[in-house]
């Protein structure tokens, strides 16, 4: 028997201050990432039937290989968070989510790099 009240007893409990962060998080990232893709489609859309030589001239502009990047690292950003909940939320099992959030976070770190990669590598002429 405990002398704690119900209220002493369930301090400390709940998000632990993180839910609301990560919530926001999602959001700003899902907000930005409407210009940049409507920036993107729109650019491929563009870039259609254009050979391999137009797209690296169009891609090694500053302003859109900035854009590119930007582009991809809140995409890829956005992508986790949303793999993390989905994760969290659907997996039980404490070791497997453990053991699918750092491979999910690898995967995404992974391709996020690769992705900069390739785009600065196209747009410095590498």
């Amino acid at each position: 028997m405990s002398l704690r009240t119900p209220i002493a007893r369930a301090k400390g409990l709940g998000s632990a201050k993180e839910g609301v962060s990560h919530w926001w998080a999602q959001r700003v990232t899902a907000v930005a990432l409407v210009p940049l893709t409507l920036w993107f489609v729109v650019s491929v859309i563009g870039l259609a039937g254009a050979d391999h030589a137009a797209v690296v001239s169009w891609l090694s502009s500053p302003l859109r290989a900035a854009l590119a990047v930007l582009f991809l690292v809140v995409l890829f950003h956005h992508a986790n968070l949303g793999l993390q909940v989905v994760i969290e939320d659907y997996v039980h099992h404490e070791g497997s989510k453990t053991a699918a959030l750092l491979l999910v976070t690898f995967a995404i770190y992974l391709s996020a790099a690769t992705a900069v990669i390739a785009v600065l590598k196209i747009a410095f002429g590498g």
